[in-house]
């Protein structure tokens, strides 16, 4: 028995591929053609003033190492609305066959970055962890999280995606470890799992399993005193009500108490819409579904070039093309030939070069790349 996984061997080999591919390079083979071409991947042909976030970049530069192509590309984290974010140079065969592949990685990872992002600018000072995962297939669960680190996330709950990443995942309990105690022991599961757990994780207490949350929340503050570091809402949407509301509750019980720098997280299908409503009165998030469920971005590769001649399929521009941020935060596209607009950045870097990877990987740098350019371009969702 084995999963439905598509291993990385094979991926890497082209065989995570569309079969027109093959037939396509059988084709070719057969008529002794193997242009040099350029190829660009788009998701939009001009500028739409709709942004979206770069991730996946470095998955695509190891499916292209060794592959005898140079690449530039937009530095991942790089903010973008229009024109190409890749673009392939060299002989068609050399990489036809991973066109499914690169954009797969691509278009998934750059999806959740750019909701990953609109959930950060919802909530500038708040803390917030993915919580998404769950939602997706086990082998991609480090491309969940690697992608809601690049949008601005502070952590993940994932941890074999922790290995992965070389990051320590975060997490507090769930409500089965409260209904193993059963109804009117929620003490018994706070207690079990102050004392349990390893010194350097914060105590926070789940505040929702069976009754009113303020409630529980000074129940946990009444049985763990300061060992308690946070409380976490997790009540689901068809029972929570004003959420707002009982969050300011729950803050207010705090403070009457003396227990003002108890922390309150909220998690639970949350929306960046969720979160500016509740940013001012919680202190964290935990989002999921919200982030690992995005839209991918719908990106296509495309030759513009043949031989040093422009070509295009009808709906495509042809020509190869460069991209600029203006300090404005305009985005423009224009040929590559052409003069660049007056104070331009020009955004495409080499990736690889006959297919030895030029770029660097960081995503605490790709993090602050895609801060900057938000606050750019008034990056809003």
């Amino acid at each position: 028995m084995t999963f439905d996984i598509v291993g990385a061997d094979a991926i890497k080999r082209g065989r995570a591929t569309d079969a027109y591919f093959d037939r396509t390079l059988e084709a070719l083979e057969h008529a002794d053609r193997n242009p040099q071409v350029v190829a660009e991947v788009t998701a939009d042909q001009f500028p739409t003033g709709e942004f979206e976030v770069l991730a996946g970049l470095q998955d695509a530069a190891e499916l292209l190492a060794d592959v005898p192509v140079d690449v530039h590309a937009l530095p991942e984290g790089t903010l973008f609305d229009g024109g190409p974010v890749m673009r392939i140079t060299g002989p068609y065969q050399s990489f036809a066959r991973y066109e499914t592949a690169l954009l797969g990685f691509l278009s998934h990872a750059s999806g959740m970055a750019t909701a990953a992002l609109a959930a950060r600018r919802a909530a500038p000072d708040s803390h917030l962890l993915s919580f998404g995962a769950r939602h997706v297939h086990p082998s991609i669960a480090a491309v969940v999280e690697r992608a809601a680190l690049i949008g601005g996330f502070d952590g993940f709950s994932h941890v074999a995606a922790g290995d992965v990443l070389d990051r320590e995942p975060g997490g507090t309990m769930p409500h089965a470890l409260v209904i193993c105690f059963g109804r009117g022991n929620q003490e018994a599961a706070w207690r079990a799992f102050t004392d349990g757990v390893g010194d350097d994780v914060p105590r926070i207490a789940l505040c929702d399993t069976y009754s009113d949350e303020k409630d529980e929340v000074l129940r946990a503050v009444d049985e763990l005193g300061d060992d308690l570091d946070a409380v976490r809402l997790d009540t689901t949407s068809s029972r929570r009500g004003d959420f707002r509301h009982i969050a300011r509750e729950v803050q207010w019980a705090l403070d009457a108490g003396g227990n003002s720098d108890v922390s309150v997280f909220v998690s639970g299908g949350l929306t960046p819409t969720d979160l500016r409503g509740l940013r001012d009165v919680v202190d964290g998030f935990g989002v999921g579904g919200f982030v690992s469920n995005a839209t991918p971005v719908d990106f296509g590769l495309d030759i513009v070039e043949v031989a040093g001649e422009p070509a295009a399929k009808r709906g495509k521009l042809s020509g190869t093309k460069a991209v600029y941020r203006t300090p404005d935060g305009g985005h423009h596209v224009a040929l590559a030939s052409q003069p660049a607009p007056a104070d331009a950045t020009a955004l495409l870097e080499p990736l690889l070069v006959d297919g030895t990877v030029s770029m660097a990987f960081d995503i605490d740098d790709a993090a602050a790349r895609a801060r900057q350019d938000a606050r750019a371009v008034s990056f809003r969702q």
